[in-house]
C-alpha cells in the first residue's frame, strides 16, 4: 500500500487536500473581493485580497503539480491523484480572479486622465 507509507507532507491525501484547500481559499478571497459582500466589510482591501487570491492560488497550483508530479499509481488507489487534477484549475482560477481584482481595483484609484 503505498497510500499508508506517507510522504513529506502525509499520506496520499493530504498533499492533494492540502491544495484543494489552498485554492479553495484563493477563489473565496476573489470571489469576495469582487462581490458587493466583500464591500460591507470595512476590512477587506480589494488590493490585498486579490494579491492574497494569487498567492493562494499559485501556492495550490504548485502543491498540486508537485503532488500529480510524485503520487504513486493512479486514479483510486487512494494517493488523492484525483484531488490533486482538480486542484490545478481551481489554483489557476484563484490566481486569474485575483489578479481580475487587481485590475478592478487599479482602474477604480487611477484618476482620469493619468
Amino acid at each position: 500500500m503505498a497510500a499508508a507509507e506517507g510522504g513529506i507532507i502525509g499520506d496520499g491525501r493530504t498533499g492533494a487536500n492540502l491544495a484543494l484547500l489552498a485554492g479553495a481559499l484563493g477563489v473565496a478571497l476573489a470571489w469576495l473581493a469582487t462581490s458587493r459582500t466583500g464591500r460591507r466589510f470595512r476590512s477587506v482591501d480589494p488590493r490585498t485580497a486579490g494579491t492574497a487570491a494569487m498567492v493562494m492560488g499559485a501556492a495550490g497550483t504548485v502543491l498540486a503539480v508537485l503532488h500529480l508530479a510524485t503520487a504513486d499509481g493512479g486514479p483510486g488507489t487512494g494517493n488523492g491523484l484525483v484531488g490533486a487534477v482538480v486542484a490545478v484549475p481551481l489554483g489557476l482560477a484563484a490566481v486569474v480572479l485575483g489578479r481580475r481584482v487587481l485590475t478592478r481595483s487599479a482602474a477604480r484609484t487611477t484618476p482620469p486622465g493619468a
